[in-house]
């Protein structure tokens, strides 16, 4: 894995790579809020073998990117940062946008401004969301995210309390403005058609609950449109107990969707 830095809409983004000569497409990781991509070093470990270059950028005011922690005043911006990334990786491979909860929710927006080979969403913030609520309330309640709410194995729990890169604090009021104004431009945009869109999630995701988002993608699917609920998972299923099926089935579905045989 390679660190850089790449020029983002509001400061210097680290970005994150794992190199591979013989890459047949690009798999760039769209992480949550408040963590970082360097969570996914396994996810990106399992695409490279399976024939992809990764980049993984962290957004602004996250990880090692510049900026207020855990502030997003543009979703546009997080957007417009995420083909910096795709452009840093200075490659025509087609690409697949792999985006996770509110990631999910900026990779939905990019695949409705910009072309792409295809779209894995993973519990993606689509429809409606929870959180927002809060943007009623004088002040935003000091509740940090639950990590036993995140994978049914502790261990991931643990890590993420552990980890200083990780947002521990309450969600900051612009940022919840910002994420319930693009997820309204989500809502309400252009479909995905003809992109090839796979949507992951568990039915036991207390973060992004199943049946809110799925008010999204019944706005937002297209004709290629595809989906795998995993019962009993949470939030994470990229972390959870039945992972490996998890990245077995993003493998299976670019490899079809490529033609890669």
């Amino acid at each position: 894995m390679i660190e850089s830095n790449v020029p983002g809409h509001a400061g210097d983004l680290a970005v994150r790579t794992w190199p591979n000569l013989s890459a047949t497409w690009l798999a760039v990781l769209v992480h949550g809020y408040g963590e970082h991509s360097g969570r996914y070093g396994h996810v990106a470990e399992r695409l490279v073998a399976a024939g992809a270059l990764v980049v993984a950028p962290d957004h602004v005011g996250h990880g090692g990117s510049a900026g207020e922690r855990a502030l997003i005043t543009s979703v546009d911006g997080v957007v417009a940062d995420v083909g910096a990334a795709i452009g840093s990786a200075a490659t025509d491979l087609p690409t697949v946008l792999i985006g996770h909860s509110v990631g999910g929710l900026v990779a939905a927006r990019y695949a409705q401004l910009n072309p792409l080979a295809a779209l894995v969403l993973s519990a993606p913030v689509l429809g409606t969301w929870q959180e927002l609520d809060a943007l009623a309330a004088d002040e935003i309640p000091d509740v940090p995210i639950d990590p036993d709410a995140l994978s049914r194995d502790p261990e991931v729990g643990k890590r993420y309390a552990a980890d200083p890169l990780v947002w521990h604090g309450p969600f900051k009021r612009p940022t919840l403005e910002a994420l319930e104004h693009a997820l309204e431009e989500v809502n309400y945009g252009p479909t995905l058609e003809h992109l090839p869109t796979l949507w992951l999630h568990g039915d036991d995701d207390a973060l992004v609950p199943l049946a809110d988002t799925r008010t999204g993608t019944d706005r937002l699917r297209g004709l290629l449109f595809e989906e795998r609920v995993y019962p009993g998972a949470r939030h994470e299923v990229f972390n959870e107990t039945n992972r490996d099926e998890v990245l077995d089935d993003v493998v299976a579905f670019v490899r079809r969707v490529l033609r890669l045989g």
